[in-house]
């Protein structure tokens, strides 16, 4: 009988530690950006079959702003449970703390990289009032005409700006940059000829290039894209460092407990390596990645490296 109460405590202890095991509630996924973009169909998409593993809600709240910055420092103030994560871009990771001499959060300090959820290659691409054959053209062209042509963007400090930048800086173009408030206003122009060039990403411009209001003419890739098979890569064409893409990753707030990121990452990447999850995915003009935390984690650290150079040299800044 001493034995069994003893043992009671125990018994009940471990009982109460399993049902408290991660995740044992509704799970918040914040997405600063507003509803109906690429990044909040990537959330949303797996959000739904993350919810289905686990048994539980997954919760996807739209909280734009202050280019992801209003998102991520609320992330950043959040309990250190796996409760509250973030889908995070080059922005948010990246190029915010090059582009901005203060920061109402520090992604190295504040946020922890879970996985890198899916890539957007950016592609370079034209509208109806463009005359250009191809992109090795639209440089000439572009190269012959210095600062006469402007380019349209998704907003300053956005993938798509820095995509156009980095071109720029390899092949010595000037063009003068017309931000936008997301990328939807910026194609919607480009097709009505308002603006004639911009980088965008296929998950945002495939309807525009499936109905011809604007054509591809390269992406900036290390391979062609499985969508636009006939594109050529810049490197094909001879253009030599031009890859860009929006990354898009799931982080959690600082000191986020190792056994809750592992489950968090190994739950994520398999929500992403369904197949079915994958082929939608894909077909929307995402690249499904599902990496490990410690290839996320080195990604930001080389991306950082690379972006926060060219911003450097290119003087550019958002304060």
């Amino acid at each position: 009988m001493s034995a069994a109460l003893v043992a009671l405590p125990l018994a009940l202890g471990a009982s109460a530690a399993s049902a408290q095991a991660y995740p044992s509630k509704p799970i918040r996924w914040l997405v600063p950006y507003p509803a109906g973009g690429g990044s909040d169909f990537l959330a949303r998409t797996i959000g739904q079959q993350l919810s289905t593993q686990i048994g539980q809600p997954v919760v996807i709240e739209n909280k734009p702003g202050g280019n992801t910055a209003i998102a991520a420092s609320d992330v950043a103030r959040a309990p250190a449970d796996g409760y509250t994560v973030l889908s995070a871009d080059n922005g948010t990771m990246v190029f915010n703390t090059a582009l901005y001499g203060k920061l109402s959060y520090n992604p190295d300090k504040d946020l922890t990289p879970v996985t890198l959820m899916g890539r957007f290659p950016m592609i370079l691409v034209v509208g109806p009032s463009s005359d250009a054959k191809d992109a090795k053209d639209f440089i000439a062209k572009a190269k012959a005409a210095p600062g006469k042509i402007s380019y349209g963007s998704a907003g300053a400090g956005s993938p798509h700006h820095l995509a156009m930048e980095m071109l720029k800086s390899r092949t010595g173009v000037h063009m003068v940059h017309i931000p936008y408030r997301g990328a939807a206003p910026a194609l919607a122009d480009l097709a009505g000829g308002q603006i004639p060039v911009m980088m965008v990403d296929m998950a945002a411009g495939a309807a525009f290039i499936k109905s011809g209001k604007i054509r591809p003419l390269a992406v900036a890739n290390d391979k062609r894209l499985p969508q636009l098979p006939e594109v050529p890569t810049f490197d094909e064409l001879g253009v030599k460092g031009v890859e860009s893409a929006a990354l898009v990753g799931l982080v959690g707030p600082a000191a986020l407990p190792a056994d809750v990121k592992a489950t968090l990452q190994k739950q994520v990447a398999a929500a992403i390596h369904s197949p079915a999850i994958s082929q939608k995915l894909i077909e929307f003009g995402v690249e499904p990645v599902g990496s490990s935390t410690a290839d996320y984690a080195a990604l930001l650290k080389s991306e950082n490296a690379r972006w926060h150079q060219l911003i450097k040299d290119l003087k550019i800044t958002l304060d």
